[in-house]
């Protein structure tokens, strides 16, 4: 049995991609969602190609559910190598137009439900003497675009509980890797919608499921301290650390416009 790896989120879009990739590979993967249904089809799939997984029925915003994901984990297989922070949810729209049940709403899942899974995991990981932390992010948690700005705030929320955890535990044997996708085709966008109550019309890059599935996938065997699953994406980072107001109008033409 290869590693063993807890993804939250693991139903569809990004964290279904990793856990049918990581089964490939040989690593035995416990996915965690809130619909069932969703979890069966992703353990049947990978079982029928000859991997093992664990389907755990779970509420990120719940820290006793979170605790319970970690202690069936090493129940099944003995250990926990890899803890996946990948559940999340948008909403669109200016921060006026954002209602504050909303914005708890986007700390609760995207936030706090980070902060859960990495608390459960830790005291397992600290035992082992190794472990590794994945937070999936997005590029908006480097550098905010226009009317995505609470989720945004709840991206860099992640990175800065990611950024302080490294330094935490450097030289422990314990990884933290935050994960900075661009704009992915899943199911994010049709919740987006549905929650905002309205589409938008949005350019710049894209990329898959897969290609995010691919970078964590070498995370893993090589633990880095960030990921970009679409490379090009760094330069952003680092134009808006050297020309933050020219960054603000060019990160315009990539603002998620309502319909």
């Amino acid at each position: 049995m290869g590693k063993v790896i807890a993804i939250t989120g693991a139903s569809a879009g990004i964290g279904r991609a990793t856990a049918l990739r990581l089964a490939r590979d040989g690593a035995a993967v416990v996915v965690c969602a809130r619909r069932r249904n969703r979890l069966e089809e992703v353990v049947e799939e990978i079982e029928r190609a000859g991997g093992q997984a664990l389907p755990v029925v779970a509420d990120v915003t719940r820290e006793a559910d979170m605790q319970a994901l970690v202690a069936s984990s090493c129940e099944r297989f003995g250990r926990l190598d890899v803890m996946m922070c990948n559940a999340g949810f948008g909403i669109y729209g200016t921060i006026d137009t954002i209602a504050p049940a909303e914005m708890q709403r986007l700390l609760d899942v995207n936030y706090l439900g980070t902060y859960h899974a990495v608390r459960a995991a830790l005291p397992v990981f600290r035992r082992q003497g190794r472990g590794h932390v994945i937070i999936v992010s997005s590029i908006v948690g480097k550098r905010g675009v226009p009317y995505v700005g609470a989720y945004a705030a709840t991206k860099f929320a992640q990175v800065g509980l990611a950024e302080c955890l490294r330094a935490e535990l450097e030289g422990s044997g314990i990884h933290a890797s935050v994960v900075f996708p661009v704009s992915t085709e899943t199911e994010f966008f049709d919740v987006m919608v549905r929650e905002s109550g309205h589409a938008t019309r949005a350019a710049g890059p894209r990329q898959t499921a897969g290609d995010v599935a691919e970078a964590i996938a070498r995370a893993i065997e090589r633990p880095a301290p960030e990921v970009y699953p679409y490379r090009v994406a760094r330069g952003l980072v680092l134009l808006n650390a050297i020309a933050p107001g020219f960054c603000d109008r060019l990160v315009k033409r990539w603002s998620r416009k309502p319909i």
